[in-house]
């Protein structure tokens, strides 16, 4: 008896790690997204983790020649990632970014976690409004 209850609890600790990691820390998938950052921002209470929003211009199926405006919520691990991204905050973005199943506090509050900028460049270059 003693044999059995030892090898049920260590199916129930393996099988409950094995779902922990899986719905955790395993990424689900991966992408990239494309878009002008709108913000960035350092927030929580006990993790303070990178909260940012892109914005994708894009088409709305159905509608005659409605623009209608997506928006991409993410979270950002990396404080390399973090400080270019808030530095160039209006920009357009190129980012690459993990999903996965849940979130954890210390990974931030969005499933979708980017780890790295692939290209980034300025929407409007800069016009002085008083030039002649």
């Amino acid at each position: 008896m003693k044999k059995f209850l030892t090898i049920f609890i260590l199916i129930i600790v393996i099988g409950g790690g094995a779902f922990i990691y899986w719905h955790y820390f395993w990424v689900f998938g991966e992408g990239v997204k494309a878009g002008q950052l709108n913000n960035l921002m350092k927030k929580g209470y006990v993790f303070k983790t990178y909260e940012g929003r892109l914005i994708q211009a894009g088409f709305q199926g159905g509608g005659t020649g409605s623009v209608q405006s997506y928006e991409f919520r993410f979270s950002v691990v990396n404080e390399k990632v973090a400080a270019q991204l808030m530095s160039n905050s209006g920009k357009e973005f190129e980012l690459h970014y993990k999903e996965y199943m849940a979130t954890v506090p210390w990974r931030g509050t969005s499933v979708y976690v980017v780890d790295s900028v692939l290209s980034m460049k300025d929407t409007r270059p800069f016009q002085n409004p008083y030039a002649p």
